[in-house]
């Protein structure tokens, strides 16, 4: 936190998020920060939950402080996106908490987990067998992307403090806070873990479990540091959002690193990957077998390997699903949410045009130029080759993955096909020698301006 930053405190009630609060007030005028309260209902116990609400917005104006809530039907949305309500109440929560920062309502949310919770966290994940990466537990802070680039963020000031001593100071000061029944409830994992195991540990085998867990994930946070640095280097040398990742060049690496890019890679497209689909992958990329070959991942995901290239897809696409059609002026600029990219059409002097002559289109191409994915059917006559083939063809002879395949772009004129990505242009729209100024079309990626 740094002096002027607005500063809203994540109050659920509890005693953790209420000793926060109080914490905050009182060092608010050294730290130069402006406070206010937020809160977000999840409707799990009904009334229950309307009262804490009550009581934060209470606990806002007797401190004259900003209360931001909102809230919603966490119970039927867990059921709709089949999650437990632990995982639907913490998305839902975060939605919220994101959008003000996004929209720079705050610029910083402070929440109120403590030693007790990162303990807990780390433990159910060991439990379920996670990485180092699930070992890191509770980050203390989380950066959220803006739309203008602008620092915000998620931090967690308790993580070193042991919940008695939250409840502990809330009695010496004399501030009450809400008990949430459904922290008795057995039936979820983390009470169960909070009320059984980890006091089971502490009394058979070291009263210091909860201390030896925090500091096992700050030890996970350090590793998967520097690990990021090291993937945030390589990945880009074998894979790419168009053609997928190159086989040879992910066996080049240890085996440790190649498990850590092909979880990237698949985190990249919203995927996350377990230990023993990660093994399969690995497999898949060693193996002898021509052709295409494909593995499920889930229910909805799978790996294909085609040719010398691996590539990650939602499995039971149909034909209709995904396609575009843009207008590309010229000159001009059009963006495709589908690719992630931003088409650009300009007629430059041939001195400007800064690509290799099979990319410099003749200025007298005819208008309007459509820019959309290929489909069955289209056909397309590259420079150098001695007759038009059917693009499919194509790109099945360029190894280009299924995954991007279908969306692979093409732009036309009149009822031609001009332009392909990663072709020569046709050679009889191609610019001769006389044109002193030539059409060229780029492609960048769409955060990118025109250049």
């Amino acid at each position: 936190m740094v002096p002027g930053d607005r500063v809203g405190v994540a109050v659920s009630g509890g005693a953790d998020s209420v000793a926060l609060l109080r914490l905050l007030l009182e060092v608010k005028d050294e730290l130069g920060v402006v406070l206010s309260v937020v809160h977000f209902n999840h409707h799990i116990r009904g009334a229950a939950s309307d009262s804490d609400e009550a009581f934060v917005r209470e606990l806002a104006g007797r401190n004259d402080l900003q209360f931001h809530h909102s809230g919603d039907d966490v119970p039927s949305y867990a059921a709709a996106k089949r999650l437990s309500l632990e995982a639907a109440a913490r998305r839902l929560r975060y939605h919220y908490f994101e959008s003000l920062l996004r929209t720079g309502v705050l610029d910083r949310i402070a929440t109120a987990h403590s030693l007790d919770d990162q303990a807990e966290t780390v433990l159910l994940r060991l439990l379920r067998g996670a990485g180092t990466r699930g070992l890191a537990g509770i980050f203390p802070v989380v950066n959220v992307e803006t739309p203008g680039g602008l620092n915000r963020q998620i931090v967690r000031p308790l993580l070193q403090v042991r919940r008695s001593e939250v409840e502990s100071y809330l009695r010496e000061i004399g501030q009450s806070w809400r008990d949430d029944a459904t922290n008795l409830d057995l039936h979820h994992a983390r009470n169960r873990v909070r009320r059984t195991l980890l006091p089971l540990v502490e009394k058979e085998f070291t009263p210091a479990i909860r201390e030896r867990l925090s500091h096992l994930a700050e030890l996970a946070r350090a590793e998967e540091e520097h690990w990021d640095t090291i993937v945030r280097q390589i990945l880009p040398e074998i894979s790419s959002e168009r053609l997928g990742i190159s086989i040879p060049k992910l066996r080049a690496h240890d085996v440790a690193v190649q498990r850590r890019l092909l979880r990237a890679a698949a985190e990249h497209l919203g995927l996350g990957l377990e230990f023993e689909q990660v093994e399969e992958v690995l497999s898949l990329a060693a193996s002898s077998a021509r052709g295409e070959k494909q593995i499920m991942l889930g229910e909805h995901w799978c790996a294909v390997r085609s040719g010398d290239r691996l590539c990650f897809e939602r499995c039971g696409r149909t034909a209709t699903e995904d396609t575009y059609e843009y207008l590309l002026p010229v000159p001009g600029r059009v963006i495709v949410p589908e690719l992630r990219s931003a088409f650009e059409a300009r007629i430059v002097s041939r001195a400007d045009a800064a690509t290799c002559p099979d990319q410099m289109l003749s200025p007298r191409v005819a208008r309007p130029l459509t820019l959309r994915n290929w489909r069955p059917g289209d056909r397309f006559f590259p420079a150098h080759t001695k007759a038009a083939r059917k693009l499919k063809e194509l790109l099945q002879a360029k190894h280009i993955p299924h995954a991007t395949r279908h969306l692979w772009p093409v732009i036309q004129s009149g009822s031609e096909i001009i332009w392909v990505r990663g072709f020569p242009c046709p050679a009889h729209h191609l610019a001769t020698e006389g044109d002193d100024h030539v059409l060229v079309i780029r492609e960048h990626p769409a955060s990118e301006g025109a250049q």
